[in-house]
């Protein structure tokens, strides 16, 4: 069963949910640290799955919940007690009834949490998660669901496993109700927290927890990882893994919002610098201010951050091997020329930063937004 098409809080939208992904590309090391731990019997009841934004993290959970829920217990030997080999991958045939039930989202053995529909009352909340509108972050009610679950399923035996996606999204509330569980882990229960941020979550639920730690993918995992995903990246895959930082879920946003043409166009309007191309300026103003434009206009911010890391981190250690954009390598030595240049340039990436967040946060005009860091970026370079 495929929701491809559905808004769904824990699914990259043009990518497959991530229980739909059977195979994780790139993350060998952190599979085989799992199972070591399950062959030498050390199974944690808390691992926390890091790494950056999209690298996979959200599939190696279900990876591991597939794998829990299909393997016997120790106890569960054959008729003569044989005890079973131990496994060496945690791939689990499609055709398997837990994969099928996982699949359909209907194995009793599982409970996800994420976050909910908004609203104040459960019916509103069911209406708008249907509609794709969730809450800003995962809140006590949707771990109260899962303090239900533990309760029901605990006289039925077997494992059960629990994936928390993403535990940055806890409020405060949820944090401390699950905090209570990690304290006094059920028995046979596994809980999976993904994170991109394990430094927001509060340090006791992080000291309870093993650390599973996802890196960034190659290029060449990174074109295998978006075929499996049915995503076509175009014909600049070099370019394309170097602005997501090896990361699918944000390779996936530059397709879907045509974010390599967004950051051509910057190095094109910057080549200039200290006069920037005001007319390509403008215009790229225009297109972020368009109605319905939010996701581009938030693309286009983090691009513009993105811009100005790259630039100072090229004064500071040198010009990326890789070229994003035709000519960002020639602009980069031209501008950030000694380490000098490049504290300038990280400064005004603050700066920047934090005047995008601002304006963001009182709904200036996208338009003024985009001139205005146009205008700043135009300051830095003529010193």
């Amino acid at each position: 069963m495929s929701d491809a098409g559905t808004p769904l809080p824990d699914r990259i939208e043009g990518a497959p949910h991530p229980r739909e992904t059977l195979r994780l590309i790139g993350q060998g090391a952190a599979e085989q640290g799992f199972l070591e731990a399950f062959n030498t019997g050390r199974l944690h009841h808390g691992w926390l799955i890091t790494g950056p934004r999209g690298v996979g993290k959200a599939t190696l959970a279900w990876r591991i919940a597939r794998f829990l829920l299909a393997t016997p217990l120790e106890d569960d030997g054959g008729l003569f007690g044989d005890a079973p080999p131990q496994p060496t991958t945690l791939d689990i045939d499609p055709e398997h009834p837990v994969a099928r039930r996982i699949m359909a989202g209907s194995d009793p053995g599982l409970f996800l949490v994420r976050r909910g529909g908004a609203g104040s009352s459960d019916r509103d909340r069911e209406k708008n998660f249907e509609e794709g509108k969730f809450s800003q972050d995962i809140r006590v009610s949707e771990i109260r669901g899962l303090a239900r679950f533990i309760h029901l399923s605990s006289t039925e035996g077997g494992r059960r496993v629990v994936i928390v996606d993403a535990a940055d999204e806890m409020n405060t509330q949820a944090a401390n109700a699950l905090l209570k569980m990690l304290e006094e882990p059920p028995a046979r229960t596994t809980l999976l927290l993904v994170s991109h941020q394990p430094s927001r979550l509060l340090p006791t639920i992080r000291s309870r927890c093993r650390e599973l730690r996802l890196s960034a993918l190659s290029p060449e995992d990174m074109a295998e990882a978006l075929a499996q995903a049915g995503v076509d990246p175009g014909a600049d895959t070099a370019a394309l893994a170097e602005l997501s930082g090896g990361s699918v879920g944000e390779a996936v946003r530059l397709i879907n919002l045509g974010g390599l043409q967004i950051y051509a166009e910057l190095v094109a309007i910057f080549q200039g610098l200290p006069r920037p191309d005001r007319a390509r300026a403008l215009k790229l103003a225009e297109a972020a201010a368009t109605r319905g434009a939010e996701d581009k206009l938030d693309l286009l911010i983090w691009l513009v951050d993105l811009f100005l890391s790259r630039l100072a981190r090229s004064g500071a250690v040198g010009v990326p091997g890789v070229e994003a954009a035709p000519g960002e390598a020639e602009l980069f030595t031209r501008l950030a020329p000694h380490p000098q240049a490049a504290r300038a340039w990280a400064d005004c990436a603050q700066e920047v930063g934090a005047r995008s967040r601002h304006g963001r946060a009182v709904n200036l005009d996208p338009a003024a937004l985009v001139l205005d860091t146009v205008f700043k970026i135009q300051q830095t370079a003529a010193g």
